[in-house]
């Protein structure tokens, strides 16, 4: 006998007690990101730089892959030029897949993490965030049928600290 309302309280159960990024309901509190792979938020005054993120109904990021360096904290502003509902959540692919299968399911759920934003059409939002260890973290729309549609991209962070400029340039604050 296959249930959804119970299938899918056992992939929240599951991924909380494993740790992943969501919990259930509306989102809000109880799953920081504090010393995992992703990084953590950051703090506003702490920015070394902005990137603008863009997001349209053709379901695509611009740009789809950024490059930030370990340390970096970084203040994605994040603009919505479709009709849709659109959304940037930052996390692991396996993360993310999890938690799309949940929105699949509730797609009236809200999000209130600090690693990700969701935007209403014709609006901006923001997401501030330390990016602390190297390697490729993710990010997709979470909308049901977007993520499907190929709405992801990602975020390369390279191994040397903030400081280090290899190609000669400084480094911008904004």
């Amino acid at each position: 006998m296959k249930l959804k309302s119970l299938s899918s309280i056992a992939v929240m159960v599951l991924s909380i007690s494993s740790g992943a990024a969501y919990a259930g309901g509306d989102h809000a509190g109880g799953h920081g990101h504090d010393g995992d792979i992703i990084g953590k938020p950051g703090v506003a005054g702490k920015t070394t730089r902005t990137v603008q993120i863009d997001m349209t109904d053709a379901m695509r990021f611009t740009p789809s892959s950024v490059q930030v360096k370990r340390g970096e904290t970084v203040r994605f502003v994040v603009k919505n030029s479709g009709q849709l509902k659109h959304e940037m959540v930052l996390g692991t692919e396996k993360e993310l897949k999890e938690h799309y299968e949940v929105m699949k399911k509730n797609p009236e759920m809200e999000h209130a993490d600090p690693n990700m934003v969701t935007v209403a059409p014709g609006k901006t939002g923001e997401i501030v965030w330390q990016f602390t260890k190297a390697g490729k973290i993710d990010f997709a729309c979470l909308q049901p049928g977007h993520y499907d549609a190929g709405m992801k991209g990602s975020v390369n962070v390279a191994g040397k600290a903030v400081n280090a400029k290899p190609n000669g340039h400084a480094d911008h604050k904004h």
